[in-house]
Parts: structure tokens; C-alpha cells; sequence
């Protein structure tokens, strides 16, 4: 990286965490009153964010009004904004505070109980609410290992490691090294995060149903069911708007233990529409879960023009 680049690069990490440290004092009304304020801005100015979450709005919901898409994509951009003002809070502020701001936990049990057959436990955490707050109120009842990607922005990277370890989260990397420190945790009867909605990179995943459309799923969960015997269930923090946040915990679509990758996939992408289902507006849909086409897998020379992005 060139050094006029790497310079600019430390001067706006150093601002992020600034901004991040000073919404660390805020309370949970205030910080909503700020995305009620902003969420509408970046619908307005944000092209992207704005034009990707109504491509994806209107494929999943394609027997809604236009009107209720264009309803639920400002909607949708005020929780994304919502959970970015957040992330200050639940990396930087006292503990106290943030495990104050969980107000309500639902289906503990069904983590109890695989503990209790001792089984580890998958928690699939879509990118719905906030799933940092999903973290810090796991971490606390729970030994727990997750897998962790360095931010494109490097200089934020302790600051992002610190937040989640200050918890005691054991972050792992994306590669077979992280694969094993998985794979021993949930032997040790143990919690694994994953992000069953991020794609991976080809060769990582396979391509089943979301929505009713084929999107690029990880195959990295039947692997670990297969050699561990896990339970999984799905994991969400929902936003309870300038209050606080609700923990959900939902019992995993069954096919999530199949042997075959396809069924597999296509379990837990049910499983990720299960949480979607409590709050629409409350899911990240300016991430474009559709970029990659079968038509590029199966090398099709026109590939391109059956992308959605």
C-alpha cells in the first residue's frame, strides 16, 4: 500500500474510533433517535445500499406493493444505521451497560439441553438486528469460539478484536487452522458462531434455495454436524428501538444435519428466513446475497447478464 494511502488509511480508522468511543456514552434512545435521522439520508444518498436493498426486496417479496418495498427498505436502512451507531457501544462501553441493554431472552433452553446431552452447539447468526449484542450476551453464559475475518480497513482491526474478546469470544481464522479450533470446541461440548448468510468464496459453498432463488451457500456446518454430532440453532439480538434488544433462539430447520451439502444449505438458508420472519425491516438487505449466478459457475459466456448487481 502506497504511503500516502496507508496514511490516509490510519487517519480515518483513528476518526471511526473517535466517533465510536464518543456513541459509546449514549444511551439506547439516543442512538436510535440519531438512525431514525440518519436511516433516511443514507436511503436518499446511498445509492448503493439503497439500490441493492430493493433489488433484494423485490425478489423476496415480489407479491408486495411497491409501495410496502420502498416502505421496508428505509425501514431496513434505519436498522443497518441503527446497528453501525451501535457498534461503539458494544465494543467500547462498560459491560454492565451493554448486558443492560438485552432486555429479554427467549429459547435459552434449547442450548441448555444440547449442553446438558453434551453436544456443542452451532449458533447460526444471521446479519439481522445486532449480532455483536448476540455476542457479548453469548460470551457471557457460554465458552464460545468464532471464526474472524480482518476488516478491509486493518487499522480497525484491534480495536474490533478487543471488542469481541473483552468478552471472552475466541476468535479463530477463516482458514483449516480456525476450522480445527472449531471442530475441538464443540467436542469440548462448547458454542461456534457462524454467518450463514455471508457467501463464500468459490469451492466454500453451493448454491440453494433463499427466497426461492439460488444463492451461494458455506457448506462449512454440515462438515461440522457430521464430525461432531452439534445441535444447531439459530441466534438473533432483535431491536427493541431506543430501548434495548430481545435475544431470540430458534430450533434449527432439520435438514441442517443431512448429510448431502444441497439439503443442507438449503436448512440453513430456512433457517436464516425463520429469523428473518420476526422483523423484516430488522435484516441486513444491502448485502448483495445474490452476487454470485450458476451461470458463472457453470461458465457460461454470458454469465454477467444474469446477475441481479
Amino acid at each position: 500500500m502506497p504511503r500516502s494511502e496507508a496514511r490516509f488509511s490510519s487517519l480515518k480508522a483513528r476518526a471511526i474510533t473517535l466517533v465510536w468511543r464518543v456513541l459509546a456514552g449514549c444511551s439506547m434512545a439516543a442512538l436510535w433517535r440519531m438512525a431514525r435521522l440518519g436511516g433516511p439520508l443514507v436511503h436518499l444518498f446511498s445509492r448503493r445500499e439503497r439500490e441493492v436493498t430493493e433489488i433484494n426486496l423485490a425478489q423476496v417479496y415480489p407479491h408486495h406493493k411497491s409501495a410496502e418495498r420502498r416502505h421496508l427498505a428505509r425501514q431496513s436502512l434505519t436498522h443497518s444505521t441503527a446497528t453501525m451507531l451501535e457498534l461503539g457501544f458494544a465494543w467500547m462501553a462498560d459491560l454492565d451497560r451493554v448486558h443492560a441493554a438485552i432486555l429479554d431472552v427467549h429459547g435459552r433452553e434449547l442450548l441448555d439441553q444440547a449442553r446438558a446431552d453434551g453436544r456443542g452447539v452451532i449458533v447460526l447468526a444471521p446479519h439481522f438486528g445486532n449480532w455483536e449484542l448476540l455476542n457479548v450476551w453469548l460470551t457471557r453464559h457460554f465458552p464460545m469460539t468464532v471464526m474472524y475475518e480482518p476488516p478491509k480497513l486493518v487499522d480497525l482491526d484491534p480495536l474490533i478484536l478487543h471488542g469481541r474478546e473483552r468478552t471472552g469470544a475466541s476468535l479463530v481464522p477463516t482458514n483449516p487452522r480456525g476450522v480445527a479450533a472449531l471442530l475441538k470446541a464443540l467436542r469440548q461440548r462448547e458454542v461456534v458462531g457462524i454467518l450463514p448468510d455471508q457467501e463464500p468464496s468459490w469451492g466454500s459453498g453451493i448454491f440453494a434455495p433463499f427466497f426461492g432463488r439460488p444463492a451461494y451457500t458455506g457448506t462449512l456446518l454440515p462438515k461440522l454436524v457430521a464430525r461432531t454430532q452439534a445441535r444447531v440453532v439459530t441466534g438473533v439480538a432483535r431491536r427493541l428501538p431506543g430501548r434495548g434488544f430481545a435475544i431470540h433462539f430458534l430450533a434449527a430447520d432439520e435438514r441442517v444435519y443431512a448429510n448431502d451439502d444441497t439439503t443442507s444449505a438449503t436448512g440453513v438458508n430456512a433457517c436464516v428466513e425463520a429469523a428473518i420472519a420476526l422483523d423484516p425491516s430488522q435484516y441486513q438487505w444491502e448485502y448483495k446475497r445474490y452476487r454470485k449466478v450458476i451461470q458463472e459457475q457453470e461458465g457460461h459466456p454470458r454469465h454477467r447478464s444474469f446477475r441481479l448487481y
